[in-house]
């Protein structure tokens, strides 16, 4: 399932969490380019990643980080 990640609300965003998140969500994500897919978040910009269609503990992940998303299919 491919997610639209839209913006953080958190007060003090966590770059460390937020990095750490998206490379346990994603398996097509490393290290590297979760942070760089993390600081284009906290930008302001749109990233899309891939996640397990068979699973909500993504979704719970990213909401519990304040992380808006709408899902893309």
């Amino acid at each position: 399932m491919k997610l639209n990640l839209l913006s953080c609300d958190a007060d003090r965003p966590d770059k460390r969490a937020i990095s750490k998140c998206l490379t346990e969500i994603s398996p097509s994500i490393d290290p590297s380019l979760s942070n760089e897919l993390t600081d284009i978040l906290l930008e302001g910009d749109t990233v899309e990643i891939e996640v397990d269609p068979n699973s909500n503990a993504p979704l719970r992940a990213l909401r519990k980080l304040s992380i808006d998303y709408e899902i893309v299919e």
